[in-house]
């Protein structure tokens, strides 16, 4: 395994640390002022726009994309990239059109999708003028075992009909996310994991109720779009609206997973360094009892066990990546899991210390600490709880030792 970066991936690095300090973080401040002049608006404000034009200019687009319509990375080429926009997550991802959900929307669509699907929703989506969502979970079945999901999508003719509820559809209240890919049971006589599909449902179907955004730990993530409750009652689309084929919906899902997957944990990472980075100047800038906070033995421990803990998640979710790219998503498979597993858990940690070094300041809106950690304690939800994929890892593991 060689982490190094390559050519291709080292200019592009340079490039996009650059565009960071020249045009993202001097734009935290404008953004967050937008956003809370704004209250009645859901997803980024319009200064964004400016910033998408900036990064298209520079060809920094569409990173996350292995193919000619995307960059042509690699996950292992990606990653160090991803890490770089979740130092401003706000901002940063939906600049350079690497935001989610909308790169796994656009890889099923890319993947999966027809010619007119592609044409109608995948070309927008590319070129940055419209938003997505995803909807699978629902509040009234364990959404932890997505077999569960209750949503129904019955042939009727030449059209489906969708009947049910959603929730926690991220970046719904958003009104440029005009299209939706909702997850629902075709056949619930069909065995477990062939009784889901995928159906596209435009915003504006009749039916489609976007009833309220749902809160994280009081925050209302206006700027991401939000986590909507969703209603579908008697929508009914075209029947080539099905992404691939009756059935094909959960392996569809677990497709999509496993890239995103590397995409947030990298995020999260550059989140993890940004906290160090904020840590460490606060600690050198307050004084308590007498002396520096950066001269207090628990502080230094902090500081030194968030170090070890970032490197060590780096180099496991790089490895990951390097074997997604030569062994297959299937061949990674425990590696995703682990990362999914080790890196909300260990961000938040990091998180926490630096919020307590900021002492009631790290509670405030005057630092971005509060709103990371609500974010990051959401991602061991996002994807599968942590038990899931604990669960599924020591089967795993169990089964070498048969």
């Amino acid at each position: 395994m060689d982490f190094a970066l390559d050519a291709r991936t080292e200019e592009l690095r340079d490039k996009l640390l650059a565009f960071m300090d020249e045009h993202v973080y001097p734009a935290e401040a404008q953004f967050h002022a937008e956003v809370e002049a704004n209250p009645d608006r859901w997803g980024p404000p319009p200064m964004i726009e400016g910033l998408k034009e900036e990064a298209r200019r520079q060809g920094l687009w569409n990173l996350f994309l292995p193919s000619k319509e995307g960059a042509g990375l690699t996950n292992l080429q990606y990653a160090p990239l991803a890490e770089i926009t979740g130092r401003s997550g706000a901002i940063a991802p939906v600049a350079l059109n690497c935001a989610a959900p909308d790169t796994g929307n656009m890889e099923v669509l890319h993947d999966f999708g027809t010619e007119e699907q592609k044409k109608q929703w995948l070309e927008p989506l590319l070129a940055g003028e419209i938003r997505s969502s995803f909807a699978m979970t629902e509040p009234d079945v364990a959404s932890s075992d997505a077999t569960n999901i209750g949503t129904s999508i019955v042939r009727d003719g030449d059209d489906y009909v969708i009947n049910g509820r959603k929730w926690w559809i991220t970046g719904a209240m958003n009104p440029a996310a005009k299209i939706f890919i909702v997850m629902g049971k075709t056949d619930p006589t069909a065995t477990r994991h062939r009784q889901q599909s995928q159906i596209l449902v435009p915003r504006d179907t009749p039916g489609v109720n976007v009833k309220r955004g749902m809160h994280v730990l009081g925050y209302d993530d206006r700027d991401h779009g939000g986590h909507a409750e969703i209603e579908f009652t008697d929508v009914r689309v075209p029947a080539s609206n099905l992404i691939a084929h009756e059935g094909d919906g959960f392996a569809i899902a677990q497709a999509r997973l496993g890239p995103g997957r590397i995409h947030h944990c990298m995020r999260s990472i550059g989140i993890a360094e940004r906290a160090i980075e904020l840590m460490c100047k606060r600690a050198n800038e307050r004084v308590a009892f007498g002396r520096p906070l950066a001269e207090q033995g628990v502080i230094r421990d902090w500081i030194a066990e968030s170090r070890v803990k970032v490197e060590q998640l780096r180099l496991l979710t790089l490895k990951t990546a390097w074997l997604m790219d030569t062994v297959g998503n299937k061949g990674a498979h425990s590696e995703i899991q682990a990362i999914k597993i080790a890196t909300p858990r260990t961000v938040e940690w990091i998180l926490d210390k630096a919020i307590q070094v900021h002492g009631a300041g790290g509670l405030s809106q005057d630092f971005p600490l509060a709103a990371a950690f609500a974010g990051i304690r959401t991602l061991r939800f996002a994807d599968g709880p942590d038990e899931v994929h604990k669960n599924s890892l020591a089967k795993a593991e169990l089964r070498k030792h048969l």
